[in-house]
């Protein structure tokens, strides 16, 4: 009785681990793409979900080919937001931004 109590439990642990989401593995599946100072091409493959992304250089003219919708900002904390894309289009190509942000509802 002594071996079944502590293995039922280690079994019933494993189910629950099993059970649980991973969690923070998430990423938005596509690329993300941007033009650069002086217009360079700048992308980003399979960025994380829900993490505000900064810009270190200037940035307009997105393209969101991920399949999730994804939040542009005008700061670089993610505090106020410029424009949503859906996925598949395009921000003007005038409009700065230095931060961003997948999956945002």
């Amino acid at each position: 009785m002594r071996f079944i109590r502590p293995a039922l439990v280690a079994l019933a642990g494993c189910a629950l681990a099993m059970a649980l989401p991973t969690g923070s593995a998430v990423a938005a599946k596509g690329w993300f793409s941007w033009a650069g100072p002086k217009g360079a091409p700048f992308y980003v493959q399979n960025p994380p979900d829900g993490r505000c992304l900064t810009m270190s250089d200037e940035a307009r003219g997105a393209h969101n080919g991920t399949g999730v919708p994804v939040a542009l900002y005008t700061d670089k904390t993610c505090k106020r937001q410029t424009l949503r894309l859906s996925p598949g289009k395009d921000a003007p190509r005038n409009l700065r931004f230095a931060s961003v942000k997948f999956g945002s509802r």
